[in-house]
């Protein structure tokens, strides 16, 4: 008998086994994201105060159980909640978001806007004509809005950098002018 034969079956099976269990682990951690973000979508109205300090306002968001922060924002009226992400250049959208905010992009205009860790990230460059988080107001936001890939929209820089200060004490993370 050619054990030529067995063997590559069983390198095959090998590689096999060796690519879908990654692929398997991938989809594993997507969902417990989205379950995370579901269960801490349900406790957000109690982690987000916005207050009068007399000096200014401010707006304190607490630590979520996964150990990020989230705000309620609006895009011209259009409530949203997004993950704040101080290490994101701009403002990105998931397309969902986008759709109900009332943006829309052309397939043939999506392009590689940003690079990820894994990769390129595709989407369309846009502006959002007016941003809300509190009291905080800022118009003609840069954003990017990427179709598909990103499970929740990032609130980033291009809308923090037009708030005074944003400093993270213990589990707080406070926005004020």
């Amino acid at each position: 008998m050619d054990m030529r034969l067995p063997f590559a079956c069983v390198m095959i099976v090998g590689l096999a086994i060796g690519f879908s269990v990654p692929a398997m682990q991938v989809e594993q951690e997507l969902a417990s994201e989205a379950a995370a973000a579901q269960e801490s979508e349900l406790t957000l109205g109690a982690a987000q105060q916005v207050t009068n300090t007399g000096w200014g306002h401010e707006v304190a968001l607490e630590r979520e159980r996964d150990g990020h922060f989230y705000a309620d924002v609006t895009v011209d009226g259009v409530p949203s909640r997004m993950l704040v992400d101080t290490g994101a250049s701009v403002v990105a959208l998931t397309g969902e978001d986008a759709l109900a905010m009332g943006l829309y992009w052309d397939e043939n205009e999506v392009a590689p806007v940003a690079q990820g860790a894994s990769g390129a990230v595709y989407g369309v460059n846009t502006t959002l004509p007016r941003m809300r988080l509190g009291d905080f107001e800022a118009q003609d936001v840069r954003a990017i809005i990427i179709p598909e890939g990103l499970g929740i929209s990032l609130l980033g820089q291009s809308f923090l950098e037009t708030i005074g200060n944003v400093r993270i004490a213990d589990d707080r993370m406070v926005l004020e002018n």
